[in-house]
């Protein structure tokens, strides 16, 4: 302003020049623009040497600089400058105060920030922005006159500060406002496309192509970059991917792609929470997990599957940008989530209302086949026991025609052979099946021990067959008779199915299953398989694929066997060639009784180096006895108060073993134990000179029970 200037005219160019930023700025409703409008204009109408704007943060305890004219504005915003209020500042009084103050030089003026970026200040003008009584900020305007600012100055220029004010707080409330209403555009286009994912997965009700069309739904639906669908295992331990989006979905499911529940991942923590999670930026979010099919994420929300109470899975959607999701978002998806959840939990129970439907016609028709079949052969069993008696008689009287007639001695020899074996043939077929429907006797079992034993005693050889056993096994609860000759009719169907291969293979995996209900017992082979029309048709009597020479009753008789202990077989052919049977056995789940242990005795344990001899062992040395294991019985057995055996030894012949205990004089000290109690195997060992013959003790006091 130059120095002839009047007082009135200056006065009066001031308000000239005060309505000209105010006409400019009061039209302009973008925040960001208006402020920086403002400083350009504040310099270019006042030739002023600076101007700058700041606004009140949310605390009240600073105020930040938004705009700056030049330069030296840009600079200062590139550090975030900002000053405290009713601090040392001309900003921070006028905040503080709430009126305007003025700095005629500020190389000696007390309350004045000394600002590095504009060294040619030597005076200052600092106007508090206000609407009403609210103080929301600041404007500087700086001269590189020595006071260039007068009191009447203030007046003239609060009056434009205050319209800048207004102008300020009404593009907050503009931003807002515009805001308020992307929200609500943006919500109506979440439940709109919730509604359609609804209407869409509701009517459909397999399973699998339910998850497989939601995720594609639901990307299409709400332009996601990629969605997944998990579920929980039985154990609830993991969610399992059950369908994804594209090529990156495919890939992990055929990796079998899970994540532990409450584990380091997105859908763990919404599914251990219970409550949606959102990742506006993964490359620094702690709980997310990276993932190499999926390398364009920016942002996730895992949505959690809840039907009722109980949570069964979380589905999970990615997009390509940063921040894509908010907490408005949850409400909307979440309803998606929750109509799926229902869809899903609708489907499954449909599916096991089929499953369930075809397992109990299948049971059904067998149990009716396999009733009539047993009341046939039981009756018929019955008449040809009397045959082979006969047989005997009528052998001898043969013997006595022999003398007088030797050619007719002859024929008849042979035709009692062919009476003799076909009576016996219908014997056996009445053993295989009324032996499975006797009364049961369950007790606890460790069911690799008997399924070891029944390896063993059907000779297949080590070299053959293979163990995969889980450790720390849990306690079955089987009749242990019944269920060894179950795995005996699936290891012999095995051999059978292997004879023609180059090499034979049978392995054998020993583990619980994952809902921690029963042992499974999975006997695989590399034979030809089964022919896929047969799988269902193989659990009948008298069905077999191996022609007239097989009965095809032993694998009706596995499932009689495993029914009746509340317990399932199955069969399926493996990927690679072969088939493998899988048999479960219930987990005993029951309180063991206490074990009453002798103490101090000697005792003798002839058994191969196995988990039942290891139980054994451990078991009566813990009591206090001294015990020696043999897997031969190349011991002196007269050393010993008592001597256990077991009825299978892979490693000898145990009616070797038992007739040289017999010869040492050992035998009434000597106690057989086995896995399957036979009546016809406890004479055959009984004859040998033991004491007896006695089931095989799986539990400490069962244990007791024998030794005592």
């Amino acid at each position: 302003m130059k120095n002839d200037v009047t007082l009135a005219e200056r006065r009066a160019a001031l308000l000239q020049a005060g309505a000209a930023v105010s006409r400019k700025v009061s039209s302009i409703l973008q925040p960001e623009q208006l402020l920086n409008e403002t400083v350009d204009v504040i310099c270019d109408e006042f030739d002023f040497y600076y101007a700058g704007v700041f606004l009140l943060d949310e605390a009240n305890e600073w105020a930040v600089l938004h705009a700056g004219r030049g330069e030296a504005g840009a600079a200062m915003l590139a550090e975030g400058h900002k000053l405290k209020i009713d601090g040392p500042s001309m900003i921070g009084a006028a905040t503080g105060r709430g009126e305007g103050l003025i700095a005629l030089d500020v190389g000696v003026e007390p309350v004045h920030f000394k600002n590095p970026h504009l060294p040619n200040t030597r005076s200052e003008m600092a106007l508090p922005l206000k609407v009403g009584k609210k103080v929301i900020g600041a404007l500087t305007v700086q001269s590189v006159q020595e006071a260039a600012f007068s009191d009447d100055d203030v007046t003239a220029l609060q009056a434009m500060a205050d319209q800048l004010a207004i102008a300020i707080d009404n593009s907050r409330l503009y931003a807002q406002t515009y805001r308020l209403l992307e929200q609500l555009s943006r919500r109506t286009k979440l439940l709109q496309a919730a509604a359609r994912v609804g209407r869409d997965v509701t009517s459909i009700l397999d399973l699998d192509t339910l998850l497989n069309n939601a995720v594609d739904i639901i990307c299409e639906a709400y332009d996601f970059y990629y969605a997944g669908v998990f579920l929980l295992d039985e154990a609830n331990e993991w969610a399992v991917l059950h369908a994804g989006r594209g090529e990156a979905g495919a890939a992990m499911l055929a990796e079998g792609h899970r994540l532990k529940i409450g584990g380091h991942s997105m859908i763990g923590a919404a599914i251990a929470q219970r409550k949606a999670r959102i990742a506006l930026d993964v490359g620094v979010e702690p709980v997310h997990f990276k993932n190499p099919h999926l390398p364009e994420t920016r942002s996730e929300m895992a949505l959690p599957l809840i039907v009722r109470e109980d949570v069964i899975g979380a589905v999970t959607v990615q997009s390509v940008a940063e921040a894509a999701f908010s907490d408005y978002d949850i409400t909307s998806l979440q309803a998606m989530a929750d109509q799926l959840a229902v869809a899903i939990n609708n489907a499954r129970l449909l599916k096991e209302l089929e499953a369930a439907h075809a397992e109990l016609v299948r049971t059904k028709t067998f149990e009716a086949i396999a009733t009539a079949t047993i009341e046939a052969i039981h009756w018929i069993g019955n008449k040809a026991l009397p045959i082979s008696a006969s047989v005997g008689l009528l052998r001898g009287d043969m013997e006595r025609l022999a003398v007088d007639d030797p050619d007719l001695a002859e024929s008849m020899r042979e035709d009692l052979a062919m009476i003799d074996a076909s009576a016996r043939l219908i014997v056996s077929v009445q053993e295989h099946l009324i032996g499975p429907a006797r009364e049961e006797k369950p007790r606890p079992t460790m069911v690799n021990d008997v399924v070891k034993d029944t390896a063993v005693a059907t000779r297949i050889s080590p070299q053959t067959i293979s163990y995969d056993i889980a450790p720390d096994l849990p306690l079955a609860i089987a009749d242990t008779t019944q269920l060894r000759r179950a795995c005996g009719y699936v290891f012999r169907n095995a051999l059978e199915a292997t004879a023609g291969a180059d090499e034979q293979h049978i392995a054998v995996e020993i583990a619980p299953t994952e809902n921690g209900r029963f042992v499974a017992v999975r006997i695989a082979d590399n034979g030809l398989g089964i022919p896929e029309e047969e799988l269902d048709k193989i659990w009948a009597a008298f069905y077999t694929t191996k022609g007239a020479k097989h009965a095809g009753l032993g694998l009706s008789a596995c499932l009689q066997i495993l029914n009746q202990i509340d317990g399932r077989i199955s069969a399926a052919n493996l990927p690679g060639g072969g088939a493998m049977f899988e048999l479960l056995i219930p987990v005993f789940d029951g309180p063991l009784p206490a074990a009453k242990l002798p103490s101090g005795r000697s005792i003798l344990l002839i058994d191969d180096d196995d988990d039942w001899s290891r139980f054994a062992a451990a078991t009566l040395t813990a009591a206090g006895n001294i015990v020696t294991r043999s897997a031969a019985g190349q011991v002196d057995p007269v050393t010993f108060d008592l001597i256990l055996v077991d009825d299978v030894l892979e490693l000898a012949d145990v009616q070797v073993v038992l007739q040289q205990l017999s010869t040492a004089g050992e035998g009434s000290k000597t106690l057989v134990v086995t896995s399957g109690l036979r009546v016809e195997r406890a004479m055959e060992l009984m004859q040998l000179g033991v004491r007896d013959v006695l089931l095989k003790p799986y539990t400490a006091a069962a244990l007791a029970e024998i030794v005592a």
